[in-house]
């Protein structure tokens, strides 16, 4: 399978990498989770299942990470989603299904509520929403007040825990849970019950404030928060494939 060439598109001061896969829709969207991009195991996985039923799919990275423009330290929830709004008006037309990976999953749900009309289904892997309430100590917090950053080094040495006050600011503003989330599109839910990253129960309480009455939670038993062992993705394209049935 070749893999669609890497694309950019102008949007505002800084360009937005992205791969393009033709093909008729619904069109896969696939949005990344928090410090990833668009290259990793369940992004090529999603292009390879839209490359074998003939779909189109779009892949890319928020400004500031992967091969986009601009600091990562300069992101906010609200600026990644309009990369993503701009990344679908402007590469796709007609009915969208999304893949949202952790706070991909946060932001898909903010898309279905602007793009009503156009997201045909949701897919939520290890699904984050509402992550800067529910994912932040109160220490955590009084950290971002006096530093305006959480800066720390993983164990092999390579950079751990990052946030930004701005970008704990614009998830505050973002959240959803505390109401009904009036999406009315078909979900599918994927999340592993050793989760250390985002609780299961994240999931569960999704499930129940989404208004859709088509939403199911698949539960991977003894996997992470990455979902991307062979059995996990094999796990994520099965969900995938059901909102491709006729209804």
């Amino acid at each position: 399978m070749t893999v669609p060439d890497l694309k950019f598109l102008q949007h505002g001061a800084a360009r937005l990498a992205y791969r393009q896969r033709s093909g008729s829709a619904p069109i896969f969207v696939f949005l990344p989770g928090y410090m990833s991009d668009m290259e990793g195991a369940k992004a090529a996985a999603v292009d390879a299942f839209a490359a074998e039923r003939g779909l189109g799919c779009v892949r890319f990275d928020y400004v500031g990470t992967g091969s986009s423009d601009g600091q990562f330290e300069d992101g906010t929830l609200n600026g990644w989603l309009s990369d993503s709004l701009a990344a679908i008006d402007a590469l796709t037309e007609g009915p969208l299904i999304l893949i949202g990976s952790s706070m991909g999953g946060w932001l898909s749900l903010h898309l279905a509520l602007q793009r009503p009309d156009r997201v045909r289904g949701i897919v939520g892997i290890a699904a984050a929403p509402d992550f800067t309430e529910w994912g932040f100590s109160a220490a955590d917090r009084q950290r971002l007040a006096a530093d305006g950053q959480i800066e720390e080094t993983a164990a092999d040495g390579s950079r751990g825990r990052f946030f930004t006050q701005g970008f704990w600011q614009s998830g505050q503003r973002m959240l959803l849970l505390s109401e009904e989330v009036g999406v009315d599109c078909p979900v599918r839910l994927i999340h592993a019950d050793r989760d250390d990253v985002v609780p299961l129960e994240v999931a569960h309480r999704l499930m129940s404030q989404l208004r859709s009455a088509d939403v199911q939670l698949t539960i991977v038993k003894g996997g992470g928060h990455r979902l991307s062992e062979p059995h996990e993705i094999a796990a994520i394209l099965h969900a995938l494939a059901s909102l491709l049935e006729p209804a």
